[in-house]
């Protein structure tokens, strides 16, 4: 377990302990409905409540955590609501990225996307789905740069943000990743080919692609979810 004993001021000591408890919550380390105490995590980190408690503010407004006064803080469930409306957000976003990258995409930026999708196939032959997840990050953003939109990375990573559990478990399957690739490949050929609608259509087959994890987990751990 890191120790904070010798963090500078109390920022540094929030972000630490943030990083660590959002890896724990976002690679399931910590599962939904998992009960965690300031007091518990004060004690490992070596700092006092007061950080601790600030950073689960942070992740209470991520809506990875729930806390209740007088009552242990909770890993929050997964809401299909929630994921429902992020899920909207995002696919109604990032069509419009598609269809202005497809508009603006250059011979530089088709270099671009390979790269990435260079990188992404190490990873994926590697069986790293972490790694691949946060590649996953990069190459939307990429998108958004390449639409001269880069904003509209900030909706997307937060609309992400609720469904990233979701993924995580989509990718811990082994035919997973390739798949996903596949989709970046179709996504990047559009693209660069100027074939907006084709993008549009490859981008929305690769954000379906969380719907048979859903299903899945749903089925299976019923209590992951809170509604």
């Amino acid at each position: 377990m890191p120790t904070l004993a010798q963090a500078r001021d109390r920022r540094t000591s929030v972000d630490l302990v943030f990083d660590h408890l959002h890896k724990s919550i976002v690679t399931l380390e910590l599962l939904p409905g998992d009960k965690i105490s300031e007091a518990d995590i004060a004690a490992q980190f070596g700092v006092s409540r007061q950080p601790v408690r600030d950073a689960f503010s942070r992740l209470e407004n991520l809506n990875l955590l729930m806390i209740r006064p007088q009552k242990a803080t909770e890993v929050k469930r997964f809401s299909s609501h929630e994921i429902t409306k992020s899920r909207f957000v995002r696919a109604s976003v990032e069509s419009e990225v598609l269809r202005r990258a497809a508009k603006h995409a250059t011979a530089l930026d088709g270099a671009l996307l390979e790269a990435s999708l260079a990188h992404q196939a190490l990873v994926v032959e590697a069986g790293n789905y972490e790694e691949f997840g946060k590649l996953d990050y990069v190459f939307h953003e990429n998108l958004c740069k390449i639409a001269k939109v880069d904003f509209a990375f900030e909706v997307i990573a937060f609309e992400k943000a609720h469904v990233d559990r979701l993924c995580m478990l989509g990718l811990a399957k082994e035919d997973r990743m390739p798949q996903l690739l596949a989709d970046h490949r179709a996504i990047a050929a559009a693209v660069g080919a100027g074939k907006a609608e084709e993008a549009v259509a490859a981008g929305m087959l690769h954000l379906s692609r969380l719907d048979a994890t859903i299903e899945s987990i749903q089925e299976n751990n019923p209590d992951y979810f809170d509604d």
